[in-house]
């Protein structure tokens, strides 16, 4: 069952505290903003759930499937309205992905596509475009 998610004014004048269960969180803006910098903006939130819901996904699928994934790092940015007239590109997130382990082309092509099925890309997409992307990782050996 999912936990009711609590927003709260904060000690600073766009700060806000979030509860979640037993976890806390602050919000804030940025100093040129007018905030404090208490914490990550609400874009930054919305980006750190979309990438945290993709790296769960595709390490309980790579789990599933017994694939060697051994890390996931993953890099994203929002591109506003603003910036994207300049660059060319619609609105949207920007999100690159490095995987590390011995995986196959094969096998890193389909995590690319299962990146896709995590609830909060789900959720966001239809509304918002998520240019996804495989980032190269250094291997080691």
């Amino acid at each position: 069952m999912a936990r009711i998610v609590r927003i709260d004014q904060g000690r600073f004048r766009f700060a806000q505290n979030i509860s979640v269960g037993p976890h806390y969180l602050t919000a804030d803006e940025p100093v040129e903003a007018g905030g404090n910098d208490a914490g990550p903006d609400p874009f930054e939130l919305l980006l750190a759930a979309l990438g945290a819901c993709t790296s769960i996904t595709l390490r309980m699928y790579a789990g599933r499937k017994q694939w060697p994934l051994d890390d996931v790092h993953i890099e994203l940015s929002y591109v506003s309205a603003d910036d994207s007239a300049a660059a060319g590109a619609t609105e949207g997130i920007e999100m690159d992905i490095s995987l590390a382990g011995d995986l196959s082309e094969d096998q890193r092509s389909r995590l690319l596509q299962i990146a896709s099925k995590c609830p909060v890309h789900r959720t966001l997409a239809p509304a918002l475009a998520i240019r996804t992307s495989l980032a190269s990782l250094p291997r080691v050996s």
